[in-house]
């Protein structure tokens, strides 16, 4: 009987903790829906703390902390916050290897700490970008950003001359092969996946720009400004579009 109440009580305490779990998840999910970081990781963190291997959680709290990078005025705090991002990512990739949204979480995290490692830890950064987002893609074919990210992996590297190309190779061993053409085919392939997300349309204007292809520069770009903000990222996405056809 002793045993049999105490089963019962180990019961009712797993139901009540999954339940407060589950409305952590739920109030930081709403925060994150406003891009409401610090919101969001009131929720997330204490909601970890019941249930620290969940991988969709774990990704859910690297992208808060992605959020903050463009909210901390120190490169030293958003460095902390690149890494802190980055490793709950990786905590995600080794939990959920087959998901791809750990993969991509690894990428993006990458990505916003690229600028900050130096040239050097940018390009060792790079390999384990496309890398990562290569695998997200595989996973999940269908996940329109996984395709974006690819994009302007492309993007930025094929930006990278000649010169400065070979400078690399010599100091730090080796540097991805990247081109235009390929970003364009991945933007596209985002856009042909969710052609509501206006940051596509943007990349790909400014991929032809860099090709000198100022017609479809344009018209790419002028479509992605245009289009109604709906992620945390657009308004800085549309300055660059802006900015670059100024350039034109």
């Amino acid at each position: 009987m002793k045993t049999t109440l105490t089963l019962l009580a180990a019961t009712l305490l797993a139901g009540h903790a999954f339940g407060d779990f589950a409305e952590l998840v739920k109030q930081g999910d709403a925060a994150d829906a406003k891009f409401k970081a610090d919101a969001a990781l009131e929720s997330y963190l204490p909601a970890e703390k019941l249930n620290p291997n969940d991988a969709s959680l774990l990704v859910k709290i690297a992208r808060q902390y992605v959020y903050r990078m463009a909210d901390l005025s120190s490169k030293a705090e958003q460095l902390k916050a690149g890494r802190t991002a980055l490793d709950y990512s990786e905590r995600a990739v080794k939990l959920a290897p087959k998901d791809s949204d750990p993969h991509l979480a690894v990428a993006i995290c990458l990505g916003k700490l690229s600028p900050l490692l130096g040239n050097k830890g940018s390009i060792e950064a790079s390999h384990k970008i496309k890398s990562e987002a290569g695998t997200a893609v595989k996973l999940n074919p269908k996940d329109d950003f996984a395709w974006h990210l690819l994009g302007r992996w492309n993007q930025e590297l094929a930006q990278i001359g000649g010169l400065t190309r070979a400078v690399a190779m010599v100091v730090y061993g080796s540097l991805p092969s990247a081109s235009y053409n390929e970003a364009v085919q991945n933007f596209q392939k985002a856009i042909a996946l969710n052609p509501n997300r206006l940051i596509h349309h943007v990349e790909l204007g400014r991929t032809y720009a860099l090709m000198g292809r100022k017609e479809e520069a344009k018209k790419f770009i002028e479509k992605g400004l245009a289009m109604s903000n709906r992620d945390r990222d657009d308004p800085e996405t549309k300055e660059r579009g802006r900015k670059t056809l100024q350039e034109l």
